[in-house]
């Protein structure tokens, strides 16, 4: 997989989230997530975020807009990884799931 790491970020800033991810896995990115981040209890979705669909801007109510640090594709999704240790898998169809791996 290749990372795309935004303007005035790290690769550093993603953690071992890019270890919990490949593409010779047929699974999906949530399970291959699940399994990998074990240690963490796994995927656990956090409901409640809008997902802006141009700018992939993440927000919650109350919260200050959360702008990605880096994004990847694996096969038709896109896992975008923004501050805070949130990730979202974006679907093609525009659905997504959030939760945070910190």
């Amino acid at each position: 997989m290749r990372w795309k790491i935004n303007k005035g970020h790290y690769r550093d800033e993603l953690g071992f989230i890019p270890q919990f991810l490949t593409s010779d896995d047929e699974r999906s990115a949530r399970d291959q997530i699940h399994e990998a981040y074990f240690h963490g209890g796994g995927w656990h979705s956090f409901t409640g975020f809008e997902l802006d669909p141009e700018t992939k801007t993440l927000t919650y109510p109350e919260d200050p807009p959360y702008r990605p640090i880096a994004s990847a594709m694996l096969r038709d999704e896109e896992i975008i990884v923004y501050p805070y240790a949130w990730v979202v898998i974006l679907q093609k169809d525009g659905t997504f799931d959030a939760a945070r791996l910190d």
